[in-house]
């Protein structure tokens, strides 16, 4: 199977350990010695419109990719962060209590 750096990009994240979607390839680590792809980067999510700045980012080493889908790229990495998603309820949480 051939994939381009935009086939990576175009296809969703997904923990295979809690089912949750982690997020977009946004790049992409490569050992130059040995022509390898080593790990998945996914950018941290932005705080308020990027003025706090971001979250961390997530690697995700090539040994724990499982599958490549069609739409989806399957994980089983215990050592990247899930993200936080926060819905309305947790945004407004503070003002109400």
């Amino acid at each position: 199977m051939l994939c381009r750096f935009n086939d990576f990009c175009e296809k969703d994240v997904v923990s295979i350990n809690t089912g949750s979607k982690i997020g977009r390839v946004d790049d992409l680590e490569i050992d130059t010695e040995c022509a390898k792809v080593r790990c998945f980067i996914i950018y941290g999510r932005k705080r308020f419109f990027g003025i706090l700045g971001r979250e961390d980012d997530i690697y995700i080493p090539w040994d724990d990719v499982k599958v490549f889908g069609e739409d989806a790229i399957l994980v089983s990495s215990k050592h990247c962060k899930e993200p936080k998603h926060r819905g309305k309820r947790q945004l407004l949480k503070g003002f109400f209590e």
